[in-house]
């Protein structure tokens, strides 16, 4: 599949403030489906991220391989405070495009935004992996910095990822056992 990497999310890419994400045209999809993708991007770069889930939903309808418009609908529904759809096409994009940096990267972001630091490193881990420039190295850099600024400023928060243990199972198990125990021993009947 030849590309051409025409289509930018931050227009100011020459300046180094924008650097994100430059998106590759593939020639093998349709008219249509590019001229929507072009479309939301440019709704989504204008602030309008409602109008944008329309047009690459769109896109994603007529080009479900096309992991770019998956990482654009991500956003998208991330900034119109759908979470779980935005999740869902981050990670198909991710899966579509092992090697898509922008897929891993804008998930890890998201996910540390939202309080889920182990997914976060996951994606920042996947991301790593698939760093070409040196911006993009700079960029996940300072992801990182910041979640960890977060974690040693934040209130450490428990994991609930683990299983209970046998022995807290039968310490509550007994616990509860004998809170019924002394109600109906207390109840007159």
């Amino acid at each position: 599949m030849m590309t051409d990497r025409v289509l930018s999310l931050h227009p100011r890419d020459s300046d180094g403030l924008g650097v994100a994400l430059q998106f590759p045209v593939h020639r093998a999809l349709s008219t249509e489906a590019m001229d929507c993708f072009r479309e939301g991007l440019a709704k989504l770069q204008s602030a309008e991220p409602a109008e944008a889930v329309d047009l690459l939903g769109r896109t994603v309808e007529l080009a479900p391989q096309f992991p770019e418009a998956r990482i654009c609908l991500g956003l998208a529904y991330a900034l119109t405070h759908n979470i779980y759809p935005a999740i869902d096409h981050l990670e198909t994009a991710g899966r579509l495009d092992p090697d898509n940096f922008a897929a891993h990267f804008t998930l890890a972001q998201l996910s540390f935004k939202l309080r889920i630091p182990q997914k976060g490193y996951a994606a920042a881990d996947l991301a790593l992996k698939c760093v070409t420039t040196i911006e993009q190295r700079k960029m996940l850099a300072e992801l990182l910095k910041e979640e960890r600024a977060r974690e040693r400023d934040g209130i450490a928060r428990p994991w609930f990822n683990t299983p209970f243990s046998k022995p807290g199972l039968f310490l509550a198990g007994g616990g509860f056992a004998a809170a019924i125990v002394a109600l109906l021993i207390h109840i007159h009947w």
